[in-house]
C-alpha cells in the first residue's frame, strides 16, 4: 500500500499519458472540467513559504434570466500533526492552532467564505489506541472552549464562516465525549453543533471505546453563504446519512474526516471508496460535497492492537490526504496530494444544485413516503423480509421422481 512516497493519482496521469488520453480519462474520471483558479501571488507565496499545497477551481452553472448566480467559495484544510503524540497536550494543539492560523490567513487571501477543518483536528487520531489518557485531555467544550473562541476569532477576522470538527467534553450531560463539528459564523457566533452519527467498529477504529452515536439528527445551518451541513467520516458510508442532509435542504455538505489506505485486520484497500463516495452523495442528492482528510502516519508511545489477531503495532496506518469537492453535475475537482498538507479552494454557484435537480428529478422521483413506510416495518423485532420464492407444486398427473427409490 503506497504511502508517502506516491504523491497523487493527478501527477502520476499527468506524468505518463499524452495529452489527449490525459484529457479523455480526466473527462471519465472527473466529469466536465473544472476551471483553474487564478490565485493571488501572495497567497501562492505564502503558502509555498509555509510549505503546504494550495489549489483553487471552480465550479460554474448555467445563467438563469431570474436568479443571479450564487457564487461561494469554500476552503478544505488538510494536514499532519506538527509535533510528536507523546508531546504535551497543550503543546501539540498550541502548534496545531498556529499551523491553522496560516493556513486560514491564506484562506482569506482567497476570498473563502467558508473553511472546514478535518476530523478530531486539534489532536492525533488516537483512537486506535483504546488508551484514555492522555487522548480524552484533548476534548474541549463546543461552546466555548478554547479552540472554539480561537475559530470565532478567526471568523470575526476574516468574515469566514468556520467548520471545526473537534472531540467534544460535554459537561451538562456527565462529562462524556462525543465527536462534534462546531459551525462558527462568520459574525463569529456559534450557530451550533453536530455530531457523528456513525461510530466504526472495524480494524483499528476503536472509536466506540470513546463516544457513541451522535444524538442530534441531520441539523443543516443557514449560513450568509448558503445551507451547509457536517457529515462526519464514516457516516460518508452510509447513503441515507447524506440523504437525511438533504432532505433538511443542505446546499454543501463537508465529510471531515481521518481515513487510512488499508484496514490492517482484513487486508481490505479502503483509498479505492474514497473517490467514489462523495462524489455518489453530490450527484444523488443534488448538492454539493466537500471531503477531506488528514494527512501522514502518526506514531503512538505504546504499542495496541484490536482483538484480530494481528500483532502489536504502534501507528494506525497512512493517512492519505487526497481532499476534493465534488459538484451535483457529477463534475469534481482534482484531490490534493497524499502526502502534503494543503488547501483547496472551490468556488461554487449554488444555482446548479436546482438546476441538477429540475434535469434529473431524483428527489421528484424519489419513493420516499414507500421507503419510510417499509424501513419502519424492516426495524421492527418481528420483521419478515418481503421475498419471493418458487412455490413447487405436483399434481397427481405430473411424473414424480421418488427420491428414495433405488437407482
Amino acid at each position: 500500500m503506497s504511502g508517502s512516497e506516491w504523491g497523487s493519482l493527478e501527477r502520476c496521469l499527468e506524468k505518463h499519458l499524452p495529452p489527449a488520453d490525459l484529457r479523455e480519462v480526466k473527462r471519465i474520471l472527473y466529469g466536465k472540467e473544472t476551471r483553474k483558479l487564478e490565485l493571488p501571488s501572495s497567497a501562492l507565496d505564502t503558502a509555498s513559504a509555509g510549505d503546504f499545497e494550495l489549489q483553487g477551481y471552480a465550479f460554474e452553472a448555467t445563467r438563469e434570466q431570474l436568479r443571479p448566480p450564487r457564487t461561494v467559495r469554500v476552503g478544505l484544510v488538510q494536514n499532519r500533526t506538527p509535533l510528536s503524540t507523546d508531546a504535551p497536550v497543550a503543546d501539540q494543539v498550541s502548534a496545531l492552532h498556529r499551523r491553522i492560523e496560516t493556513i486560514a490567513e491564506v484562506a482569506a487571501m482567497c476570498k473563502v467564505n467558508i473553511i472546514c477543518f478535518q476530523e478530531a483536528w486539534t489532536m492525533p487520531f488516537a483512537f486506535c489506541t483504546r488508551e484514555k489518557l492522555p487522548w480524552t485531555e484533548f476534548a474541549e467544550s463546543a461552546e466555548d472552549g478554547p479552540t472554539t473562541r480561537f475559530c470565532q476569532k478567526l471568523a470575526q477576522k476574516h468574515d469566514m464562516v468556520v467548520v471545526s470538527p473537534i472531540l467534544e467534553r460535554d459537561a451538562a450531560h456527565g462529562d462524556i465525549l462525543w465527536n462534534t463539528a462546531v459551525v462558527v459564523s462568520n459574525s463569529g457566533t456559534v450557530l451550533g453543533k453536530t455530531r457523528k452519527n456513525h461510530i466504526p467498529r472495524v480494524g483499528d477504529f476503536n472509536e466506540s471505546t470513546y463516544y457513541m452515536e451522535g444524538n442530534l439528527g441531520h441539523p443543516v445551518f443557514q449560513t450568509q453563504f448558503g445551507r451547509i451541513a457536517v457529515n462526519i467520516c464514516y457516516g460518508r458510508h452510509h447513503p441515507l446519512n447524506w440523504l437525511m442532509y438533504s432532505v433538511n435542504g443542505a446546499e454543501i455538505i463537508f465529510n471531515p474526516s481521518a481515513t487510512i489506505g488499508a484496514l490492517r485486520s482484513v487486508s481490505q484497500p479502503c483509498e479505492s471508496l474514497w473517490p467514489i463516495e462523495a462524489r455518489n452523495a453530490a450527484i444523488a442528492n443534488h448538492c454539493f460535497t466537500c471531503a477531506i482528510n488528514r494527512v501522514g502516519e502518526e506514531h503512538f508511545p505504546n504499542e495496541f492492537t484490536s482483538g484480530d489477531g494481528k500483532k502489536a503495532h504502534q501507528n494506525f496506518g497512512y493517512f492519505y490526504g487526497s481532499s476534493y469537492v465534488a459538484a451535483p453535475d457529477s463534475s469534481r475537482t482534482p484531490g490534493l496530494s497524499r502526502n502534503r498538507d494543503g488547501l483547496l479552494v472551490a468556488e461554487l454557484d449554488l444555482n446548479l444544485c436546482r438546476q441538477m435537480n429540475d434535469v434529473w428529478n431524483f428527489k421528484m422521483t424519489g419513493r420516499y413516503e414507500m421507503y419510510a413506510r417499509e424501513l419502519a416495518e424492516a426495524v421492527k423485532p418481528n420483521y419478515s423480509p418481503n421475498i419471493v420464492r418458487e412455490l413447487l407444486t405436483y399434481s397427481s398427473s405430473s411424473p414424480r421422481k421418488d427420491a428414495s427409490a433405488a437407482d
